[in-house]
């Protein structure tokens, strides 16, 4: 019960990978969960599912992160609901395979506003409370992609890397306000909605090049592979 009492925002938490996981892993640890995902029928239900499964109140908010209105609300509602917010979870992202000679300009747009616009849109909205209370834990979530570059993927790629560079801005910002933040480059986290982006040839690629072999998954029958010891 490390979180106990503590109010934590995760986006893109709807879907079955990292968010979903993560938000089940905080509430173990006694958190009170705010599901933040574009998808509405999900959202609640695996808010409720949550709140169900673990005993902890939860709040479920279909939100854009690519939208500064929305993401401001989705914040504001979490405070009305628990008064507080002492985490967030950058988690929204967004692929669309293409080779930079193909890109179209709303490719790339749409790759980029996902994971970095709502990067920041979030961070920003969170920040006022957070000084407010001076306590708080930022933790986004980057790519090894960020890191070494992936073909067809160069919207991704400078998301990530972009991600990383934004944290450690930020980080160096609001640290007198004992506001901790952290960006997270996890390799393959493999879920089902991956099927619809990469080839099947991919993960045949993608398992060898992990020093364990094996690529990771946001589930509990495979917490050697998987991301925050799920």
């Amino acid at each position: 019960m490390r979180l106990q009492e503590r109010v934590a925002i995760i986006t893109g938490a709807a879907g079955a990978g990292i968010g979903q996981a993560t938000a089940r892993r905080f509430a173990e640890e006694g958190a009170h969960v705010v599901i933040s995902d574009a998808h509405p029928r999900r959202t609640l239900e695996v808010a409720q599912a949550i709140a169900s499964e673990y005993g902890v109140k939860t709040l479920g908010v279909v939100c854009d992160v690519t939208s500064r209105e929305q993401v401001e609300a989705m914040v504001q509602q979490t405070l009305d609901a628990f008064g507080r917010v002492d985490i967030l979870v950058n988690n929204a992202g967004r692929n669309i395979l293409a080779p930079v000679a193909e890109m179209t300009d709303e490719q790339w747009h749409t790759v980029i506003d996902v994971c970095l616009r709502g990067t920041f849109y979030c961070s920003r909205a969170v920040l006022k409370p957070m000084m407010a209370q001076r306590h708080g834990n930022i933790v986004s979530l980057s790519s090894v992609a960020g890191l070494r570059g992936s073909e067809k993927q160069a919207h991704y790629c400078a998301a990530k890397a972009g991600i990383i560079g934004f944290t450690r801005a930020l980080a160096l910002e609001v640290a007198p306000y004992n506001i901790r933040v952290n960006a997270i480059a996890p390799g393959l986290i493999y879920n089902e909605f991956l099927r619809r982006i990469y080839p099947d040839e991919f993960f045949d690629k993608a398992a060898p090049q992990h020093p364990l072999g094996a690529y990771g998954a946001a589930k509990r029958h495979r917490p050697r592979h998987s991301l925050f010891g799920l």
